[in-house]
């Protein structure tokens, strides 16, 4: 049998023909297969040569089992949810809804200093428990609330930091997109995810804020109070809360047919597609024209997103053969700093894998090796991955492969340059390592709230 320490190196191969490939510009799909299928390729030939057995790959009608996997995968009811989640938040970007939130939030709070900025949090938190989808949200408060906090004389890198990161809390309150395929990686339960991330993602959106007031009350230049203001009235009181309660609803709608066992994650996914299209349609915003549109760019969402998955599961299934999940085991097993310090590497190695790679991939491959060895050490696995799914949070907002980054730049006005977009977000991502250290030494946080629902 072929040496542990070739299979080792096998191992290594892989990731740094993977990592090349990134940096080559290679589509990561293709990245993830391709690198797949050259090293079962290898394997064989060192199988034909040595005569000797690797752990994977004795002849290529092995390969079938990649296959198999792949059509396991298809199968799979709950990832029926994606695209009907990724149709949601789409069809409300074209709503009209958030314009309408800005416009009821900027005249109740933009009269006090910070006032659009904390409009702008709070708008992200609705928009993330109502869409999911982090590029239409930064591009769409971007484009909302940029000019409007420009023109109130705003400092434009707390501007860019604040758009940037409230429209990145989609991915982590429910219902979340990354979330589904992480249950889906590690076989957990959808509604018990939902629910463990929901405090630690008000948590996040009421850090930003806490930041914001703290920040403009130590320098009230980054943002001044307005000059000319309508006068307070209940009617700004009222306006405002009916522009929060048609996307409340739909979050109730759709988050509480999965808490409450009403529905499955995939049929109350199909509830929020439903509840999206009658909102537009209620604004006048529905027309086949905005109907083609959502469902051609749901198409291509999906079929970016399946894509990685097929080339992600090749990847992982070569690697475990070889392997590769025993060699990562060893090595957690191998640090001297004790079960946390072994859940505090894990989660430092997704941080700094998230200034180079999507949070798509790292879950993908990442996350089902180190898992297993997480749960083995007697951590709750929820727990686990709603603190995983917090790190991978900044994957969005730490340059240089930061999306949310590319999305604000792509939708701000001219004025607004990369440096100030790279320094404005720097306040946030601490914020952000700050809540990850409060999951992990407050468990609570997460695994309260579903152990009192689910018990």
């Amino acid at each position: 049998m072929l040496g542990l320490a070739a299979n080792e190196l096998l191992v290594l191969l892989m990731l740094v023909m993977f990592i090349g490939f990134l940096f080559t510009g290679v589509p990561v799909a293709w990245s993830l297969a391709g690198t797949s299928l050259l090293v079962a390729i290898l394997t064989l030939q060192l199988n034909s040569r040595f005569e000797v057995e690797t752990l994977f790959f004795d002849d290529w009608r092995d390969y079938r089992i990649i296959v198999q996997r792949i059509y396991a995968t298809m199968e799979n009811a709950v990832l029926v949810a994606l695209p009907m989640f990724v149709f949601m938040g789409l069809m409300l970007d074209q709503s009209g809804l958030a314009e309408k939130l800005m416009r009821s939030f900027s005249e109740t709070l933009g009269r006090v200093g910070g006032g659009l900025a904390m409009a702008v949090v709070l708008i992200g938190i609705l928009l993330a428990a109502s869409t999911g989808i982090v590029g239409a949200s930064v591009v769409l408060l971007a484009t909302i609330s940029l000019p409007i906090m420009l023109e109130a004389g705003y400092d434009k890198r707390l501007a860019a930091g604040v758009v940037a990161a409230s429209g990145t809390l989609g991915i982590l309150i429910p219902p979340s997109i990354m979330l589904i395929i992480m249950a889906d990686q590690l076989s957990l339960s959808v509604g018990e995810l939902f629910m463990g991330a929901v405090v630690p993602g008000l948590l996040l959106g009421l850090a930003y804020l806490i930041y914001v007031v703290i920040a403009v009350a130590l320098r009230p230049s980054l943002a001044p109070k307005p000059k000319n203001v309508l006068p307070f009235s209940w009617r700004l009181i009222l306006d405002t809360f009916l522009a929060v309660l048609p996307p409340l609803a739909l979050i109730l709608a759709v988050l509480g047919s999965i808490f409450f066992g009403i529905a499955t994650p995939t049929e109350a996914s199909g509830i929020g597609a439903f509840g999206a299209t009658l909102l537009a349609f209620l604004n006048r915003r529905l027309s086949l024209e905005v109907l083609w549109t959502v469902a051609v760019r749901t198409t291509l969402t999906t079929a970016f997103i399946f894509g990685i998955f097929i080339g992600a599961t090749a990847f992982a299934l070569v690697m475990r053969g070889l392997g590769g999940d025993q060699l990562i085991e060893r090595a957690l097993e191998a640090i001297p700093f004790g079960a946390t310090g072994v859940v505090l590497t894990v989660l430092f190695f997704a941080f700094l894998a998230g200034f180079f790679l999507d949070w798509l991939e790292i879950t993908l491959i990442f996350l089902p090796l180190v898992g297993p060895v997480i749960v083995a050490l007697g951590f709750d696995p929820i727990w686990f991955v709603i603190v995983f799914a917090v790190a991978l949070q900044t994957s969005f907002i730490t340059p240089p492969v930061g999306f949310s980054l590319f999305y604000l730049k792509g939708a701000a006005p001219p004025e607004i340059t990369t440096g100030d977009v790279y320094r404005g977000i720097v306040p946030f991502v601490i914020i952000q390592l700050a809540v990850v250290l409060s999951i992990v030494f407050l468990p609570a946080l997460v695994t309260w709230l579903p152990t009192m629902v689910y018990g």
